[in-house]
């Protein structure tokens, strides 16, 4: 052996793929989930501040409570309540839309703001759009005009600062 630390796998090549985790690791599917992590938790302080400062500000709070809160019982389980019914909307909304925006990085970084750009928009749409028909009350996200828009538009920030933040790990320098 040419260094007694160093293992000597002839014969026994296969096993070498078992000695490091890089296999497991796929780096594009994780720069993906910080970037898409990144976009939710950019939407949800976007909407957090704004609705405290202006009365047609969507309220997509109001509207994943309800979700919850449905849903919970359509299963015949208790739903939380007050602050912890506030806390398991905002956990359950990070992790949904963190999955959801990191779709955007799946495929690698061509045409990147692109992809941002149309899964924001057809989230903020599917918000307008889907909580009717699922026997939700949409007047939280319909509420106004300016509500309308601001819900799209916030959806679509979403979007754009997932493509921005894996665009720019994907980017990274190599050391």
């Amino acid at each position: 052996m040419k260094n007694p630390g160093q293992l000597n796998w002839r014969g026994f090549s296969f096993l070498k793929q078992f000695t490091s985790l890089e296999p497991f690791i796929d780096m594009k599917l994780v720069k993906a989930l910080i970037g898409g992590f990144a976009g939710a938790i950019a939407l949800n302080i976007l909407h957090e501040t704004v609705k405290r400062y202006y009365e047609k500000a969507p309220r997509i709070d109001l509207l994943g409570e309800e979700a919850l809160e449905k849903s919970m019982e359509a299963v015949g389980a208790e739903p939380p309540e007050g602050k912890n019914l506030y806390l398991a909307t905002l956990a359950g909304d990070v992790i949904s839309n963190g999955l959801y925006y990191s779709a955007i990085g799946i495929g690698g970084t061509k045409n990147i703001y692109i992809k941002g750009t149309v899964a924001g928009l057809a989230a903020g749409i599917g918000a307008l759009e889907l909580p009717a028909p699922m026997g939700l009350d949409d007047l939280p996200v319909t509420y106004s005009n300016p509500t309308k828009a601001l819900t799209v538009s916030w959806y679509l920030f979403g979007g754009l600062v997932a493509a921005a933040v894996i665009n720019a790990l994907d980017n990274k320098p190599k050391i």
